[in-house]
């Protein structure tokens, strides 16, 4: 069956459209989208139909609508900001489209209308520290995190309400890791309430509990929820830390993405430094991750992602203008090196159709 990849190549200005064999992992060349600025954060609308894509040079929200035969992008619609977003993902509803922004330091959320373009704007901004690097609402689309690298070294514990669009606070405020890791991008385990966080400075994974609670718990008329931290719902309970890296490398190494296959059986993190790909095989009772090696790839991996079938990853070198394909060995985890394709000066974003 054939499908399609999408690349942010923002060095040249352009979205890749590739076209991909699910069969063998091979991919070829079908057509560039010029914008009107360096492409970064991908995402695609609940329905498949849309692709929003962060202009960082131009400071846009670009919406295309994508033809469902030929998997071509028709430009509809793009929203200045007032700064350069580094992650967007809509809420679960498609309602609403979340924003980070790392310069800046601060989430917005705006709202999507029924013709599916970005709003102008946004409906809310909260201001929160340098290094905001990520968010998205997690299964239940009920919370919300933002990861910090340092400085502030911290992950914003938010509650989303979907039918607003509108983030609040946690009560019981933001998580702050002992150590200064950096936590930059997170996956959500997609059959329990499992997060793992890459962390940038700190060259490692680390492994959490999301608290679900009672989403009707009442609240008191002084505000304050009536339950305590150990059963307050969206608060990241910490599990595990590990190395992303090999005992013997004691080189300069930052962490970029995390993410984990459609099977829940697997975690992959990317080394820029050590130019690898770190893999790890998930308990299927605690959730906690293993060690499984790690596989040489691209100079500086800042980008990758997992195909829907969980049997690829592609891997985009920023250092090199290269796409490195794999096949992931279904019963080890272990990624086998397929390809390496010339895609154009500082790939940003791999996206599956």
């Amino acid at each position: 069956m054939q499908t399609h990849v999408y690349l942010s190549i923002a060095g040249e200005k352009r979205i890749a459209i590739y076209t991909y064999d699910v069969s063998d992992g091979a991919i070829t060349f079908q057509e560039n989208v010029n914008v009107s600025g360096s492409p970064g954060p991908l995402t695609l609308s609940p329905c498949g139909n849309y692709l929003y894509a962060g202009l960082r040079s131009s400071r846009e929200i670009a919406t295309f609508r994508i033809n469902q035969d030929s998997k071509q992008l028709t430009l509809l619609r793009t929203t200045q900001l007032d700064a350069d977003t580094c992650y967007i993902a809509t809420d679960k509803t498609g309602r609403f489209l979340l924003s980070a922004y790392y310069g800046a330091g601060k989430v917005t959320v705006h709202s999507i209308a029924d013709d599916k373009t970005v709003q102008g704007e946004p409906i809310q901004t909260i201001e929160t520290a340098p290094h905001a690097h990520y968010i998205e609402t997690d299964k239940s689309n009920r919370f919300a995190f933002v990861p910090h690298t340092v400085p502030r070294n911290a992950i914003y514990q938010f509650h989303f309400d979907p039918e607003t669009g509108m983030l609040s606070e946690n009560f019981f405020g933001n998580l702050n890791p002992d150590e200064p890791e950096g936590p930059r991008h997170y996956c959500e385990h997609p059959n329990r309430p499992i997060f793992y966080f890459s962390n940038e400075n700190g060259s490692s994974v680390s492994t959490y509990n999301l608290q679900i609670g009672d989403p009707e718990t009442e609240v008191s008329k002084s505000g304050v929820p009536n339950y305590t931290v150990h059963d307050a719902p969206g608060l990241l309970w910490h599990l595990q830390t590990l190395s992303t890296l090999p005992a013997d490398f004691d080189e300069k190494n930052t962490c970029a993405q995390i993410h984990i296959d459609p099977q829940g059986e697997f975690v992959y993190v990317s080394n820029r430094g050590h130019d690898s790909i770190a893999m790890f095989s998930i308990d299927k009772t605690s959730g906690e991750l293993t060690p499984i090696g790690h596989q040489p790839t691209e100079p500086t991996p800042r980008v990758f992602n997992i195909d829907g079938t969980g049997n690829y990853l592609f891997a985009g070198g920023q250092g090199s203008g290269k796409l490195a394909t794999y096949r992931i060995n279904r019963e080890s985890g272990v990624l086998e090196p397929l390809e390496r394709y010339d895609v154009g000066e500082n790939p940003m974003w791999v996206l599956f159709l």
